[in-house]
């Protein structure tokens, strides 16, 4: 797997559409290539920022999230959130790279994801290509950020291992890799956090990439959510008291 960083232009709030940011620093990409953008170019060239002396940034958070706890329990002052089906700091509001704004994040990236796919198939002809927005966060008790994923379109999001065998002919019963949570994982690392400039990667060579030319149908999106009663971290998810947060688009 090869994973190159592209430069761009410095972006700001409502300058350039996704479509001229892409049309203008992608020169080559190949079939069964895989574009990687991060979502805040997305949300900038969707306008989606507010001047910091609009509100603060714990109104946002609550008024974004789908549920929230309270700053006041975080030694740090984080407001921890529920957005988007994803754990997540500060609903993923942003101050980073912004000229002097809050970046909220794109209002539908599933679709996003979608129409850029179509646009890249159309301009350079293509018949399998992959795209992937991101995001990055940070684990539990480990230092340091890595990238996720919020949107995919044409390839497989999860490789399912459920009804195969190990080495040892030992049957898995829940195990599923998620190639989009890897994707991002080594697409964030290599456009950086800072200063870098490239918020869009190319992923090339990625034989365990199984394309398709449809966009994710509901269910192949559903299979990537699991509620947090049902999560492996329940017990920890499900005795926090959550506060209902607006969940405004």
């Amino acid at each position: 797997m090869i994973v190159t960083p592209i430069k761009t232009r410095i972006i700001r709030s409502g300058e350039l559409t996704i479509e001229q940011v892409l049309g203008e620093s992608i020169v080559d990409i190949r079939d069964n290539d895989i574009i990687v953008i991060t979502s805040k170019i997305i949300s900038l060239c969707e306008g989606r920022t507010v001047p910091l002396d609009t509100m603060t940034k714990e109104e946002l958070i609550k008024q974004q999230s789908t549920f929230y706890l309270d700053s006041n329990h975080s030694k740090y002052g984080f407001t921890f959130t529920i957005t988007n089906n994803t754990l997540i700091p500060t609903a993923g509001i942003d101050e980073s790279n912004s000229d002097g704004g809050f970046i909220l994040w794109p209002t539908n990236p599933q679709r996003t994801a979608n129409q850029i796919r179509k646009y890249l198939q159309n301009k350079f002809n293509l018949h399998n290509i992959g795209v992937l927005i991101t995001d990055s966060t940070c684990s539990p008790m480990r230092r340091g950020t890595t990238g996720i994923a919020m949107a995919h379109s044409g390839y497989k999001a999860l490789n399912k291992y459920v009804g195969k065998r190990d080495l040892f002919g030992r049957i898995f019963h829940v195990s599923y890799s998620s190639i989009s949570g890897g994707l991002a994982a080594a697409a964030v690392v290599v456009m950086g956090e800072g200063n870098e400039q490239t918020p869009i990667a190319v992923i090339r060579d990625t034989p365990f990439v199984s394309f398709c030319t449809h966009n994710p149908s509901k269910k192949e999106l559903s299979d990537l959510i699991i509620s947090k009663e049902d999560d492996l971290f329940a017990p920890f998810l499900n005795s926090i008291k959550w506060q209902k947060g607006g969940e405004k688009k």
